[in-house]
């Protein structure tokens, strides 16, 4: 049987990411000053050599200056220059084995360049936000920063009691202290380095009702217009529970901070939004549906190439289409003929499968991606479509896929060869024709 080949393998960010060895858990202890912008850091790194070490790297910004690395147990000598942390322990370390690295290091971390602006670790106007996506886990804490290398973490950050802090995962404790208070998050499910988050604030938490426990952190004077703006969050969880399959972590978070933000930003369990995304009068509700798909699409289901992001990007824009036709909007028929309707005036000069680094978050990705799934919606039908699409989520459950996994697993849900398909959507740069409307009896 023949598939649509998956998207070029090549690595869109070479620099990043290291060889020799796979983390399996991060435990980073912060103590950070929000005034000051300072930060003094330790990190526990335990990983799995998958080959002999002699020595190895890890990603750190070279704004952050290391103090000491120890190595299972032992000093271990070190260099720090061009954003690289390479350590060589006192042993080699043999195939298989399990070692341990911490790093202790301080320094005022700065956003990672890109030509999308600064990723990663940010000041805000008063507090932080961490937005790592794709390249930005370095500015904050020393890692392995492959998207497909998936591990555990602990995360305590000790900062002003009067701030808020918020991170990954269930807060396992919190204990306060003369001026500072300790909070303490355990993110038990594997994550990748982008998606880990500390979000810093003077913030007000907003319980909402839905079938997940479900928190909203937001200065105190937007309550009125947070609690209007997610007010249907859990019936779009209900929705995407039934299409997608059960919600893939324990609880889900969303922070709105005192800020103005371009776009709304993805982390595991959680959501950022800026104080413009919410009016109270939900205007920005399609946005709420979106990075609450990539809880599935993204975060429990993550891409091992970044030349993939069609599989986050676009389910999470035919998310927003499957909630506006479900909660009385435009139909996802009305909003794929529009759609494709404005793609068809732009320029069709990139395959969707393999966008380039320049195009990673372009909007003819979102929606064409979503335009894909409709495609394959529509040949398969409604109820294999959304079958395939929770097994999709059922069988790679916190775990790292390809375009080739998804097209395999298709193929099975089709009497008819679906390589044609995507082929036109995924592998060609000129836009195929809009998918058929279903038959209307």
């Amino acid at each position: 049987m023949s598939v649509a080949p998956g998207a070029s393998r090549r690595p869109y960010f070479p620099e990043r990411g290291n060889e020799g060895y796979w983390a399996e858990r991060y435990e980073l202890s912060l103590d950070y000053r929000v005034g000051a912008g300072r930060l003094r850091a330790s990190a526990v790194i335990s990983a799995f050599a998958t080959g002999p070490l002699n020595g190895f790297t890890l990603d750190l910004s070279d704004a952050l200056r290391v103090n000491g690395v120890v190595v299972d147990g032992v000093p271990a000598r070190f260099t720090h220059r061009g954003d690289k942390l390479r350590v060589v322990p006192a042993r080699g370390l043999q195939e298989g084995t399990l070692f341990v690295v911490e790093v202790e290091y301080r320094g005022v971390p700065r956003p990672a360049p890109s030509r999308w602006g600064g990723l990663g670790w940010d000041r805000l106007t008063d507090g932080v936000i961490v937005a790592s996506q794709p390249t930005g886990a370095p500015s904050w804490f020393p890692c392995n920063d492959r998207p497909g290398d998936k591990s555990t973490y602990r995360i305590s950050v000790t900062t002003g009691s009067a701030y808020t802090v918020v991170a990954n995962g269930d807060l396992a404790a919190r204990s306060r202290g003369a001026s500072t208070t300790t909070w303490v998050y355990e993110q038990a499910e594997p994550m990748a380095t982008y998606l880990a988050s500390v979000q810093i604030g003077r913030y007000q938490e907003t319980a909402l009702a839905g079938p997940v426990p479900q928190r909203v952190f937001h200065p105190p004077r937007l309550g009125s217009r947070v609690r209007t703006d997610f007010a249907r969050q859990g019936q779009m969880i209900d929705l995407f529970t039934g299409l997608f399959g059960p919600y893939p972590f324990g609880s889900y978070t969303a922070v709105v901070v005192d800020d103005d933000l371009e776009i709304p930003v993805e982390a595991q369990g959680m959501s950022i939004f800026g104080r413009n995304h919410v009016d109270g009068r939900r205007g920005e509700e399609r946005l709420v549906a979106h990075e609450l798909a990539h809880q599935w699409f993204g975060n429990s289901l993550t891409l091992g190439c970044w030349s993939e992001i069609w599989l986050h990007e676009g389910f999470a824009a035919y998310a927003e289409w499957l909630w506006s036709e479900a909660s009385g909007g435009e139909t996802a028929d009305a909003l794929a003929a529009r759609w494709h309707r404005k793609l068809a005036t732009l320029p069709q000069d990139f395959p969707l499968a393999d966008p380039a680094p320049r195009r990673l978050f372009d909007d003819r990705v979102y929606k064409r991606g979503a335009l894909t799934l409709h495609a394959l919606r529509r040949a398969l039908g409604d109820e294999p479509f959304f079958a395939l699409l929770r097994e999709w989520t059922a069988t790679y459950q916190h775990g790292t896929v390809t375009t080739g996994h998804f097209a395999r697993l298709a193929a099975r849900y089709s009497a008819a060869p679906l390589d044609p398909l995507f082929s036109a959507w995924l592998r060609t740069e000129r836009l195929p024709p809009v998918p058929a409307p279903r038959p209307r009896w």
